[in-house]
């Protein structure tokens, strides 16, 4: 689980303007977890035969499923993934990083199969911080082979709860053509309000981000990996200066996901 990760340009003379109208953004920002969205697109999973597939992980991966650290690549938060069989219904992951633990994970599939329960422990993009924790719920949209484990299957994301703050509060402060971001979890950028590139601070999946605004109340994020798009947010603060609406589309994942926020 990782965390949670967040677009016209408007012209020289409207800089004055620009700057007093971005005031709307400044401040702490959290999101309501009892207004979110959650995407439709499944997660899918395969554990039979002593392996473990991730087919909708970015790049998808197999490994042995014998609880021992094993190699992947591509993925710039952990390199290596042990998957320990707990038994026909159940699943613990522990993602490293260098030898390093960096993430950890229960998934507990119902008695009917049709609900997967989890709970994590995330590390890799805090910084030395406390790690990103909570739990959730996945419905079960499609079954796995027989006689394949019950995790197996497609999973659509239904429920999350109890998860720290430091995966969904972070604060923006504009000054002048600049907009700076800061997270608990120690990323951070300033970046021009012109949507020109800008280096993205503290996170290892991002290496740039670009931000712009729409009309007086929108604001769009766009985060990059090595040049590629990887995610763009999109913010728009309500009338009350309080409340804020949002959506993060995915490019990796083909995923988009839509919240309430709320200023703090």
């Amino acid at each position: 689980m990782k965390r949670l990760p967040f677009f016209v340009v408007l012209s020289a003379l409207l800089v004055p303007t620009l700057a007093a109208a971005q005031s709307a953004f400044d401040g702490t920002w959290k999101i309501d977890m009892n207004k979110v969205d959650f995407s439709k697109k499944p997660d899918v999973f395969l554990l039979q035969n002593g392996m473990y597939s991730c087919k909708t992980c970015t790049p998808p991966y197999e490994i042995k499923a014998d609880g021992s650290d094993q190699a992947v690549s591509g993925h710039p938060y952990y390199d290596t993934v042990a998957i320990k069989v707990v038994n026909d219904h159940a699943i613990e992951e522990t993602d490293k990083k260098a030898g390093k633990v960096v993430a950890t994970s229960t998934s507990t599939v119902s008695p009917d199969g049709n609900t997967v329960m989890f709970s994590f422990s995330d590390s890799s993009n805090t910084n030395g911080g406390p790690p990103v924790t909570g739990k959730g719920e996945a419905t079960r949209v499609a079954k796995g082979p027989a006689g394949s484990n019950a995790i197996s299957g497609s999973w659509r994301t239904t429920k999350m709860e109890g998860l720290s703050d430091n995966a969904i509060v972070w604060s923006y402060k504009v000054s002048g053509d600049e907009i700076t971001m800061t997270s608990p979890t120690g990323q951070s950028y300033t970046a021009k309000l012109d949507g020109s590139d800008a280096p993205m601070k503290g996170d290892p999946g991002v290496t740039s981000v670009s931000v712009k605004t729409i009309g007086k109340n929108t604001l769009e994020e766009t985060d990059k990996r090595s040049g590629k798009v990887i995610t763009v947010f999109k913010m728009t603060v309500a009338a009350d200066g309080k409340t804020a609406k949002a959506i993060v589309d995915d490019k990796l994942q083909n995923r988009t996901t839509e919240f309430a926020v709320m200023k703090q």
